[in-house]
């Protein structure tokens, strides 16, 4: 008996060897290889300048690679590029849609684009409209909406055509608090229905609630990648802060290392894999000293962005 032969799922993206020098010389990708997996939230994450925008560039052809491969859903992105996009839906940074048509209408000529009938784009679009919120706008000029809900168009308009994997670059960027939280809702929930989503932000704390696992791209190299709790794990301390029920003046000489007084009511303390709170809390238990909170200095993906680029998100 002959055992059947497997074919392995491909990923729904995988960069190979991918560079880019623009004709002034600069390198802005030096040969870097990614591997997204089908149904994964994904964040590539990066400072200015990293080389993020120049890859989403190459993705959406907007920019010429130099050298490398891509592969989407298995599709090779150079051969077969109007079959490679039709897998993708892309949020760009920048709205870049027609501000004065109707929001409605915006939505359905991106249907137009892949050949999609205004009979069957109408129900997707509406359907659309609703999980967005964007309903009661829907016959507005798309310049009337807020910053926020032109970024919910922008997500509206790449979905219309049921991409498998969606790019969403900055795509919080401005949009005021309550509003992220109901779009990371919805990411939550498209994700969770099969969409595979790369994310790139600034936004750390982002990327730590929604990603599974993530690349950070520094100088146009992956420094580092993989899932996400491996990755934190490469940290060796994190460091909290704690409140203190009384002021001091001083802190005392508690024989412990890495602590320091940051105000009269804040203690500043980095605690390594080796230790714990435990031994802190004992030695100023021993004092007197009284911790009312503690919390963490700052998410500990930013502690690691910090620790592999040396610049902030």
């Amino acid at each position: 008996m002959t055992a059947s032969t497997v074919t392995p799922t491909p990923a729904a993206l995988e960069i190979s060897g991918l560079r880019k020098i623009y004709k002034n010389g600069r390198t802005a990708l030096r040969g870097i290889d990614l591997r997204v997996l089908p149904g994964e939230f994904f964040a590539l994450l990066g400072p200015n300048g990293a080389g993020k925008t120049t890859t989403i560039g190459i993705l959406t052809s907007l920019v010429n690679r130099t050298a490398g491969t891509i592969r989407i859903f298995g599709i090779d992105h150079e051969k077969k590029t109007a079959d490679a996009r039709a897998q993708m839906g892309v949020v760009p940074q920048e709205v870049n849609c027609n501000l004065f048509e109707k929001v409605e209408d915006i939505i359905l000529n991106q249907a137009g684009y892949y050949g999609i009938p205004r009979p069957e784009a109408r129900p997707r679009c509406r359907m659309l409209l609703e999980s967005l919120d964007l309903t009661p706008y829907r016959n507005q000029m798309a310049r009337t909406l807020s910053g926020g809900f032109k970024r919910r168009l922008m997500i509206a308009r790449a979905l219309i055509h049921n991409p498998r994997l969606l790019i969403l670059d900055e795509p919080t960027a401005g949009v005021d608090v309550e509003m992220r939280h109901e779009t990371w809702q919805f990411l939550r929930e498209l994700n969770a229905s099969g969409t595979t989503i790369i994310l790139t932000t600034h936004y750390l704390e982002e990327a730590e609630l929604l990603c599974n696992r993530l690349a950070i791209i520094h100088h146009g190299e992956i420094v580092a990648q993989g899932s996400k709790r491996s990755l934190l794990e490469m940290m060796s301390y994190q460091t909290y802060l704690l409140d203190l029920a009384t002021p001091l003046a001083a802190l005392p000489d508690l024989g412990l290392p890495r602590i320091r007084l940051v105000d009269p009511e804040q203690i500043e303390v980095a605690i390594t894999q080796e230790e714990n709170l435990n031994q802190v809390f004992q030695a100023l238990d021993s004092h007197g000293i009284r911790v009312q909170s503690l919390r963490n200095k700052s998410n500990r993906l930013e502690e690691l962005f910090l620790h592999l680029t040396g610049k902030a998100p």
